[in-house]
């Protein structure tokens, strides 16, 4: 096994993985059938092993974006498990990513979240960076909240802004590269899933109501975004491109993740934290940097803390969840 760092969650230990400088990346696998991905038999003893570990039974499942781990912090007694001690879970590598699953409750809603995602540009196949989703409905989630760190691309977007995502452009789908290529298992889900109420209207809805009640509707918006592979990032012709058919924000993560979740008849909700101005001039010496990404997620993080929060428990509410 890997060396560990203990770290604290909360007044609970639990261990998340030492980074490696050189991490190697496990990108193949087959089901048993000689075709990429992990059969419904294999994902479903990760889920019972999950299911061994702590006898919390979350409904819905948090994904925490880069810079945002500080979304766990709020779960009360958290039951930590490093993705390198769960059958067949990547690892993830990227700083700002933890890398563990943390289970509890969260205003007393049963959850679990995921303390770091894993990437295309990582090296993983989009079929495992949305691996813990399939995972995350075996263990009987039923409602997604997924956040990631993004570009603001519409000119009216600042940095530090929350947008509520009504909508993506699934921009490496285009290419072909979709996490359902392959052969479909009617147990996870249908061959060809509708993507047109993609994020769920009631929850935007209820997101934007209480975006008011907080006092913070001046930092929140509704916007489309887009996934690209990354990890370098986007040139100004890219940009202009993608403004053009409008992305109001652009990442690296997500729309994979909310295409599996949807496959498996999750309900889906997503927010983006705008984390830098998208450089769409050749007169700007700006340039994007990943340190930038983690700073505004630390300013943003007690602002994010209550409003996901909140957010479960009103979700939890109109759905009659636990």
């Amino acid at each position: 096994m890997a060396p560990t760092n203990a770290n604290t969650l909360n007044g609970s230990k639990g261990f998340s993985p030492a980074k490696k400088t050189l991490p190697e990346v496990d990108t193949e696998a087959t089901n048993g059938n000689g075709t990429n991905g992990y059969s419904y038999e294999t994902l479903q003893e990760t889920a019972n092993f999950l299911l061994s570990r702590t006898s919390i039974r979350p409904c819905i499942g948090v994904i925490c974006g880069s810079g945002m781990g500080s979304l766990a912090e709020n779960i009360d007694d958290p039951v930590c498990i490093p993705y390198e001690e769960i059958p067949n879970f990547p690892i993830s590598t990227v700083e700002g990513h933890h890398g563990r699953l943390v289970f509890g409750w969260l205003n007393g809603i049963p959850v679990v979240a995921m303390q770091g995602r894993f990437h295309y540009y990582e090296g993983y196949p989009l079929w495992k960076c949305c691996l813990p989703v399939r995972v995350m409905k075996l263990i009987g989630v039923k409602t997604l909240i997924a956040t990631n760190a993004a570009g603001g691309l519409n000119p009216n977007y600042k940095i530090g802004d929350i947008m509520i995502v009504k909508d993506h452009i699934n921009m490496m789908g285009f290419a072909g590269n979709n996490p359902l290529h392959g052969p479909n298992d009617e147990r996870f889900g249908p061959r060809f899933p509708p993507m047109n109420k993609a994020y769920n209207h009631k929850y935007r809805s209820i997101a934007k109501e209480l975006a008011k009640e907080l006092n913070i509707e001046n930092m929140v918006r509704e916007g489309v975004y887009t996934c690209l592979g990354g990890p370098n990032f986007e040139t100004v012709a890219e940009l202009n491109m993608l403004k053009m058919v409008g992305v109001d924000a652009v990442g690296m993560s997500t729309v994979h993740e909310v295409i599996i979740a949807r496959h498996c008849d999750m309900k889906v909700f997503a927010l983006s934290l705008i984390t830098n101005e998208c450089v769409t001039s050749y007169d700007k010496d700006d340039e994007a940097n990943h340190e930038e990404v983690l700073d505004v997620g630390r300013m943003r993080q007690d602002i994010l803390r209550k409003y996901v929060s909140k957010l479960v428990a009103k979700f939890a509410e109109i759905e009659n969840y636990p």
